[in-house]
């Protein structure tokens, strides 16, 4: 392209200028994009307060995508890419997406404005608005990163009231050829099962051993005291430790990538095993920490998925393993995203604030406990998780459902509080992910749209699970306080939230059993149970 100009902002100017949005979360330099230099294109990257203030955010998860943000601007300038990165404590910054945007496009004279489409849905419509208005061309093009498009799963199921993720599982199994008999017709699957979620249920015992932190094994770490100092600076709030001497997250795809060869040789084998378990001596376990580096698209989870499966097709890890990790990426998180697409609203064009997000079907309305923001809570099941998100910007599946949610749901905590300190505490949450995960799965606040029952449990469940209950000031096997024991808040709450909503839940065939069982206890006991969780409920910031 020949130069035109030099602009008055001291800009040198193409015939045409295109301007090209990359987010926070769109750092894959594989993109289409970037496949040729072409100096009438100026790609776009924002450090913005809009996107740090929006909730509360854990600190590493600010930290993590801004220095992303930094790596990745710095990968396109080595290539040849021009790019204007718009930083934290720049003098130039605007409060908001679009009023950089607008400032960006004045400045290069840009004639075109192009960006990748958003993951979520207030960028979307916030984005969609400002290319609307825009007197120069305008494009919208795909992140070219999920299986699925936005619609795909909206599409399969149709008018269907009840969309289950194994039904498209199965589906997306076949449409992609993954784990499948090579030649079977119709479509079979490997191990002649689809899903061996019921061998993946396991405690750990303590061995095999768990492996050494999965990031930092693999690559070195960053010492980001100076960037953390700058976002302090800047005014940016947050919470959690920042970690900022010696932070382990990824910064770019070929960390990521290394990442992912270690988990997938070394851990991914034990993997199934433990999915559920947890344990006061491993915060992670088998897990792979690959969540962040998806998400923010420096890996593509066909790239994963096709591992995985190389994996299990060459005897390397276990095909229960194999097929448990698979379906939390071409499974659950497919359809996630596909749910939270169409339960937001994209098609029919409506608000989604009062059509999921504050969705709260057993009319919750209590407050996070203040231990939420400190750890300090005398429950240990509690404290390791809420500590643990705390600590390192992470829990993992069963954490985040079966003891923070858990709780939160049976102590009838404000769903949209959760969804935001769930949305800001984790680095891997992004809200098309978190909110369906948090208001649908975890509290079912959606009246069952999405989660076939609610995901509640006694402490006999976090007991079978993982070691928190040894040596936990309260007592497991207690439903109500004794002179000199204190009960686990959990059991008390269990009984007393599902005799609050027998009038939704006691027709529900999946916890049939509960109400068999509360139809057994005599009214002197189902009193005291209701007793003892109104004393809990009412002092929740002493637990």
């Amino acid at each position: 392209m020949q130069v035109a100009s030099i602009n008055s902002f001291g800009v040198t100017l193409s015939k045409t200028t295109t301007l090209r949005l990359i987010l926070g979360d769109q750092l894959n330099p594989q993109h289409s994009w970037f496949t040729a230099v072409d100096d009438s294109v100026v790609y776009v990257l924002m450090e913005l307060r809009q996107e740090t203030d929006y909730v509360l955010h854990h600190a590493q998860k600010i930290l993590a995508i801004f220095a992303g943000m930094r790596d990745f601007a710095a990968q396109l300038k080595a290539s040849g890419h021009r790019v204007h990165h718009v930083q934290i404590d720049d003098a130039a910054n605007l409060p908001t997406i679009t009023d950089n945007l607008n400032a960006l496009i004045k400045k290069y004279q840009a004639t075109a404005f192009e960006y990748q489409a958003p993951d979520e849905w207030r960028l979307d419509v916030q984005l969609a608005d400002f290319a609307k208005a825009l007197p120069i061309s305008t494009q919208m093009v795909d992140t070219e990163h999920f299986f699925t498009a936005r619609d795909e799963v909206a599409a399969l199921f149709g008018e269907r009231k009840k969309w289950l993720m194994e039904t498209f599982y199965r589906a997306m199994r076949v449409k992609h050829s993954v784990l499948i008999e090579e030649g079977s017709k119709p479509p079979k699957p490997v191990g002649d099962q689809w899903n061996f979620d019921a061998e993946n249920r396991k405690a750990w015992p303590g061995l095999p051993v768990a492996p050494a932190d999965i990031r930092v094994q693999s690559r070195r770490t960053y010492d980001h005291s100076a960037l953390w100092a700058t976002i302090v600076k800047a005014g940016v709030k947050s919470f959690g430790e920042p970690n900022a001497a010696q932070f382990g997250w990824p910064l770019n795809r070929a960390e990521a990538l290394v990442q992912l060869d270690t988990f997938i040789e070394q851990v991914l084998p034990n993997f199934g095993d433990f999915e559920d378990a947890m344990s006061s001596k491993s915060w992670r376990l088998f897990h792979s920490l690959l969540s962040f580096s998806m998400n923010v698209k420096m890996l593509n989870p066909l790239e994963v998925v096709a591992k995985a499966e190389a994996a299990g097709r060459s005897g390397a890890a276990p095909l229960a393993a194999v097929e448990g990790f698979i379906r939390q990426i071409l499974g659950w998180r497919e359809f996630v995203r596909g749910f939270y697409w169409a339960k937001m609203g994209v098609s029919a064009g409506v608000n989604p604030e009062a059509s999921y997000a504050d969705n709260n079907y057993f009319d919750h309305q209590l407050p996070l406990p203040q231990w939420f923001w400190t750890g300090e809570t005398k429950m240990r099941c509690m404290a390791a998780a809420v500590g643990q998100s705390l600590e390192q910007a992470y829990a993992h599946h069963i954490q985040r459902l079966m003891v923070i949610g858990n709780f939160a749901l049976l102590a009838g905590l404000k769903p949209k509080e959760l969804h935001h300190w769930y949305l800001g505490v984790y680095i891997d949450a992004f809200e098309w992910v978190e909110l369906p995960n948090t208001v649908g799965m975890s509290q079912f606040a959606d009246g069952g749209l999405l989660a076939t029952k609610p995901y509640t449990s006694s402490a006999a469940y976090i007991d079978r699970m993982s070691d928190y209950c040894k040596g936990c000031h309260y007592d497991k096997k207690l439903r109500e306080d004794t002179p000199t024991k204190k009960a686990c808040p959990f059991n008390a709450l269990y009984w007393d939230f599902h005799l609050k909503h027998a009038d939704k839940l006691s027709a529900n065939p999946r916890i049939g059993m509960v109400y068999q069982q509360l139809k057994k206890m005599d009214a002197g006991k189902i009193e005291a149970l209701q007793t003892q969780a109104a004393s809990l409920r009412g002092r929740l910031d002493q637990l």
